[in-house]
């Protein structure tokens, strides 16, 4: 029995960081129906972006995460002005190419400025890398991240429901002419999200830097693992997207504990069952997957 509950409780800690690093993806998907296949590399330059923070300056990437914020805010506003506003109302074909050509460039440019070493930090002191509860033991850092990953998903549930600005970006969401006929600007909406996507993407790498390598090809792996959890969570929901990585989280781990080598295969057999038993999700709505931008 002990050993089930260390395995749940470690499985959740591993499906809050799953639910931060596709929260990003979920989000500018739900406002503005793009799938973002760049979001990996955007999480990528994250991690990239915690570890030289910490090794240039001292700052410790918890600390940090708020500089973190704010320069990928504006990166993803630069992301959506330079270059998806023009593939907005495309078809998602254009979209697709897009993202993905932006995918590779960014590997590229990362594998060219750091060549591709692995590259982690150590944010704790010796002897306090993990903590004790009761007779089981959990990585500091992994506890951190979990505690980054539901303030960030909490905050932005609040922000969504409770602002005016969230509200118009729910209304965006749901209604793109409706949202029109109240006054509401599409266009300063999309900015906002893709900057709100794209931050909430940089300052999960910053803390995911502590408890992962950093390398030029790393956003692969999470990528894939994002759209498994937006799928199962539910495509263009919030708390679907807590409630799909805290699921993955939990199956990754029990599941590997019990089939060491299905481990890597279970996220992308889940993700097969779901898209043929139930497409939109857990918590999504039912078409949401075929909707697009007219």
């Amino acid at each position: 029995m002990d050993t089930l509950i260390q395995l749940i409780i470690s499985g959740a800690l591993l499906g809050g960081v799953y639910a931060l690093a596709a929260l990003g993806l979920n989000l500018i998907f739900g406002v503005a129906k793009v799938i973002n296949f760049a979001h990996g590399e955007f999480l990528m330059l994250g991690m990239y972006a915690g570890y030289w923070l910490m090794t240039l300056t001292g700052i410790n990437p918890y600390y940090g995460a708020p500089i973190i914020a704010v320069a990928f805010f504006l990166l993803g506003a630069v992301f959506y002005l330079g270059i998806m506003r023009f593939t907005i109302y495309r078809p998602e074909l254009t979209q697709v190419f897009v993202t993905l050509g932006l995918s590779i460039a960014l590997q590229n440019l990362a594998l060219m400025f750091w060549q591709a070493d692995y590259r982690t930090i150590q944010t704790m002191p010796q002897g306090m890398s993990s903590l004790q509860l009761g007779g089981m033991h959990l990585p500091t850092d992994r506890v951190i991240a979990f505690g980054f990953a539901m303030a960030i998903l909490i905050a932005v549930i609040i922000f969504l429901r409770k602002t005016f600005t969230g509200r118009a970006i729910e209304a965006v969401s749901q209604d793109l002419m409706a949202a029109q006929l109240m006054g509401i600007n599409p266009q300063k909406i999309f900015v906002l999200t893709f900057g709100l996507g794209i931050a909430i993407t940089g300052v999960a790498g910053g803390v995911l830097i502590p408890s992962f390598y950093a390398f030029p090809s790393v956003g692969t792996f999470f990528v894939l693992v994002a759209f498994v959890v937006v799928v199962l969570g539910g495509l263009g929901s919030v708390t679907g997207t807590i409630v799909g990585g805290l699921g993955l989280g939990i199956i990754e781990t029990l599941g590997g504990y019990v089939a060491p080598d299905l481990k890597e295969a279970l996220p992308f057999v889940l993700l097969i069952l779901l898209l043929a038993i139930r497409p939109h999700g857990l918590l999504g709505i039912k078409g949401a997957e075929k909707e697009t931008l007219k």
